[in-house]
């Protein structure tokens, strides 16, 4: 609670002059004792211990003993070192007198740092909660680059803060600036710093090949050193404020191209801190003539992962799948994307294109792929009824060829065919595709007509279609019946021991 300097002084002036407890002074100024506490530590007046004694008194040596080697020890650790030491208080009144008694941090003062026109700019990450991509909340940060001469930004939305990601937002906000800056200055990222031993720095190959195409150098901070890079934390809070907050947006492009405008129409007319009688556009007029000049061809940001395929034909990317063609399955192949597509190569073959989902869950397929697993599964539907046909039946396979001179659908006759199988049997079938082969009459209905009339010649019952397991191991399974005479031989009765005497 902040109170007015009269209120101060009255304070001060009823504790020395009038000889007032903190307890009275409190009540009837109409403030908390703490607050009373306060102004007399601040201002260096003595505590009224003296007069009350407290069960704290004998532990501040203690404490402040403490305090000159661990400044930062919690106040809970330190009330059970205490208590160990036969403190009895409660632990508020611990913590209340700790907090009087804990030295106070100095001051630390800074320079204000200066930088030349094309010298520096400035790199980091920023978290903006949640966006709703498709059917799934996914996570949305925002990349933002500031140039520190001019303050001219970047903007761009992520929903990741992978290296793919790290480094199209470089490329772009390089595309937009027209040119490099001399010097990035980053946070200790992971993207940026993988090991770090005081001043002696280990950078992720990959934004070193980044800086080695467009002749940067990267710049870590000091750790815990937030004040070196203020220029872009500075440009996040002013992105939270005057752009993101109360903002509707229809989506990841949307917002991105919102970002867009507002980076080169409100913010870019702000007033330069460089040169008050310029606005940052102007300032960066004159500071993209100082910048680096854009290399000839763009750095590859495309995400690249080796995917495994299963034994269905889709590869999983981002948390989606993408349909590859179904003679790719059981193999490792490559997934390169961009924020636009995502294309699948074999090898150095490419074998799909897909747009991009940044859902969950989401199944992209290309029309071809799918339609041509259909056509394979059908014919390796008939392919497996015309070799059970040809197993049970062989001279069927005569007859299908006749079919096939004809012109006939192949498909539903071997169908046809197999019904007549499992509902009169091989040796019936095979006498009817014989005798139809002699009438030149191959048809699978001459076929039913031959076993029909061979069943009323011999006044036998009709046929009881009998549904088969639909586990093809076992309706394509064709049992041949053995010669069932030597069964007979256990009917004969065998002579008595009195006839054979």
């Amino acid at each position: 609670m902040t109170i007015p300097p009269d209120q101060e002084a009255r304070i001060r002036r009823l504790y020395h002059a009038e000889k007032w407890r903190m307890g009275t002074i409190a009540r009837e100024l109409g403030v908390h004792h703490n607050t009373v506490a306060r102004v007399l530590a601040q201002a260096e007046d003595p505590v009224v211990s003296a007069q009350r004694p407290s069960r704290i008194d004998p532990y501040i040596p203690f404490i402040q003993a403490t305090f000159d080697r661990f400044p930062r020890l919690p106040a809970s650790r330190l009330h059970e070192m205490v208590r160990e030491r036969g403190y009895t208080g409660s632990s508020s009144h611990f913590r209340h007198q700790v907090a009087l008694l804990r030295p106070k941090a100095k001051a630390e003062a800074y320079l204000r740092l200066h930088t030349l026109p094309g010298e520096e700019a400035q790199v980091d990450w920023a978290h903006f909660g949640q966006i709703k991509v498709g059917g799934a909340m996914r996570r949305l940060l925002a990349f933002v680059i500031v140039l520190s001469w001019s303050r001219m930004l970047f903007l761009r939305f992520f929903l990741d803060q992978q290296m793919p990601s790290f480094l199209r937002g470089h490329v772009e906000a390089f595309e937009a600036f027209g040119g490099v800056s001399r010097v990035l200055l980053y946070d200790n990222l992971k993207s940026v710093v993988l090991e770090r031993q005081g001043d002696a720095v280990r950078f992720h190959p990959t934004i070193l090949a980044l800086a080695s195409h467009y002749r940067f150098e990267p710049r870590p901070t000091a750790p815990a050193r937030g004040n070196e890079k203020g220029r872009v934390e500075r440009a996040i809070r002013y992105v939270r404020t005057a752009f993101f907050a109360g903002r509707t947006v229809r989506g990841l492009d949307d917002l991105n191209a919102q970002a867009l405008a507002w980076c080169q129409g409100p913010a870019a007319e702000r007033r330069c801190p460089a040169d008050a009688t310029l606005s940052v556009r102007e300032a960066c007029e004159q500071e993209r003539a100082r910048l680096l000049p854009l290399p000839h061809d763009r750095f590859a940001t495309d995400e690249r992962l080796e995917v495994r395929v299963a034994k269905t034909p889709y590869v999983r990317f981002d948390l989606n799948d993408y349909s590859v063609p179904h003679d790719r399955v059981c193999r490792t192949l490559t997934v390169l994307a961009s924020l636009e597509t995502v294309r699948v190569f074999d090898r150095q073959q490419l074998v799909a294109t897909h747009k991009r989902s940044f859902g969950r869950g989401d199944q992209i397929e290309q029309a071809e792929h799918v339609a041509d697993l259909e056509q394979v599964k059908r014919n390796a539907r008939r392919g497996r009824g015309l070799d059970r046909l040809r197993r049970a039946v062989p001279e069927s396979q005569k007859l299908m060829l006749r079919l096939a001179e004809r012109g006939k659908n192949l498909g539903s006759a071997t169908a046809a065919f197999l019904t007549l199988l499992d509902l009169y049997g091989h040796q019936e079938l095979s006498i009817a595709v014989r005798e139809a082969l002699e009438n030149d009459s191959p048809h699978p209905y001459s076929v039913r007509l031959i076993l029909e009339r061979r069943g009323r010649q011999r006044r036998a019952l009709p046929p009881i279609a009998v549904t088969l397991p639909a586990d093809p191991k076992i309706r394509d399974l064709v049992v041949k019946p053995h010669d069932l005479a030597g069964y007979d031989q256990l009917t004969k009765e065998e002579p008595d021991d009195d006839d054979q005497q």
